[in-house]
This record gives C-alpha cells, structure tokens and sequence, in this order.
C-alpha cells in the first residue's frame, strides 16, 4: 500500500534524474563515514511551497546549483520526507518506521537539507530505493 506524502512522488523522480546528472561532480563531504548533520531553516520553511510544477519543468539545466536551490526549496515536511525516503532507501528504515524516519529526520537536524543529501554519493540510488519501498 503506497503511502500519503506531501512530496509528490514526480518531484521525488524530478530530484533523482537531476542528482543523477550532477552525482558524478559532487565530492564526498563525509569523512570516515561519518554523515554530517541537517538542518531545517524552520522560520523559513513553515508553510512554504515553491516548487509547484517541478516535476514538469522543460529544461535541462542539471547543474549542482539548481539541484540545491530545488532541495532547498522545499518546507520543512517535505525536506523530512525526502532525507526519510533515502534513509528508506538506504535500508535504515522501512516503510513500517515512517514515522520514526521523520521523526529522526527532524531531530538530526543542524546543516542545511541540501548539503547533506548531496553529500550521499548514492543519492539518486537511495531515493529510487525509497519510492520503491514506499510503492510510490
């Protein structure tokens, strides 16, 4: 059974195709496998919602920059719910500890969204994992 988010699944899809393109450009910003801390400009973000229409943009514009501006872009229940969908991903939950993903989310959170996710070299591959385990 898929589940309710308020990230549509598309801009999910949107998110991986340009991680994709600019994965190979990215440095590892983890040291000894350390992952690195988030967090949510809570002040900012509330109620925010700017990205309709992603999910259908024309250009290809793959550039690190852009992918920042999209993940950072997004309020902060969306934001949590992207890091949950990589951990899901990434095997550090499954769909059962949704709620517990986005809990853990919100409590690791001291670095922006974006830095941290792009600091996964295997982004585009633990959000495709994620959707896939949520059945979106």
């Amino acid at each position: 059974m898929a589940v309710e988010l308020a990230l549509s699944a598309d801009t999910v899809r949107m998110i991986v195709q340009k991680a994709r393109a600019v994965s190979e450009s990215l440095p590892d910003t983890y040291e000894d496998g350390h992952e690195g801390d988030l967090s949510f400009d809570t002040e900012k973000l509330e109620n925010v919602h700017h990205h309709d229409g992603l999910a259908e943009e024309e250009h290809d514009d793959f550039s690190e920059s852009e992918l920042r501006e999209i993940i950072d872009d997004l309020n902060v229940d969306e934001a949590t719910e992207l890091v949950a969908i990589a951990w899901i991903g990434r095997g550090d939950y499954d769909q059962g500890d949704l709620d517990l993903a986005f809990a853990e989310a919100r409590e690791r959170s001291t670095s922006p969204v974006s830095t941290y996710l792009l600091g996964l070299p295997l982004l585009p591959d633990y959000l495709e994992a994620g959707l896939e385990a949520l059945n979106l």
